[in-house]
């Protein structure tokens, strides 16, 4: 049951380009026995760069279903890409109840979503942009586990500093959603430090 809706070629993806980012980023992963290996969860971190999905996707044997914006579904040239591994659309021009749908259906059924609680990559010299509340609300729906990660460093060739930090995972229970949401950014901004 777990991973089943994840598509064969996400798997097919992570095994022959994982070793080739490992190669050429030289990124360093702390914490990724923070991740539960089965069960409902929610990857949720600062979004810098492009690639970041690709330090979550290679931290984990896990297929994880990341919400990506849906102007990469619009284009011919990304869309089959995104399709077939396993992303969810979304639509950042509206409250996308239909994402909000499909991602609560894979945690209903034991999978992993990868969301960016920023909304889009942080391009300003703040540590971090506000976090919208997508993640804090579906662990909320679903009473799925949030793993907090930061990453910090550059993406360099065989970069020095390049790292994701993982923190421990964490139910929302009976917290607001604003409180979990604040609860979330602190960690990630903790993580970062």
């Amino acid at each position: 049951m777990m991973n089943r809706k994840v598509p064969t070629l996400y798997y097919i993806g992570r095994f022959i380009l994982g070793p080739i980012f490992r190669l050429y980023y030289n990124p360093k992963v702390i914490g990724k026995e923070f991740i539960p290996k089965s069960g409902s969860i929610i990857i949720a971190g600062n979004h810098k760069h492009l690639y970041d999905q690709c330090l979550t996707i290679i931290s984990t044997k896990r297929g994880i279903h990341y919400m990506a914006k849906k102007e990469y579904f619009d284009k011919k040239s990304t869309a089959w890409f995104f399709k077939n591994t396993g992303c969810i659309s979304v639509d950042r021009t509206s409250k996308d109840e239909l994402a909000k749908t499909k991602a609560i259906e894979v945690l209903n059924d034991g999978g992993a979503i990868g969301i960016f609680p920023e909304g889009t990559r942080n391009r300003t010299k703040d540590i971090l942009l506000p976090f919208k509340y997508g993640a804090v609300s579906l662990a909320s729906k679903t009473d799925s586990y949030i793993v907090p990660f930061g990453i910090t460093g550059d993406y360099k060739f065989r970069s020095k500093n390049l790292t994701i930090r993982y923190g421990k995972p964490f139910k929302i229970g009976n917290m607001s959603l604003d409180k979990a949401n604040q609860m979330l950014f602190n960690k990630v901004k903790n993580l970062m430090k």
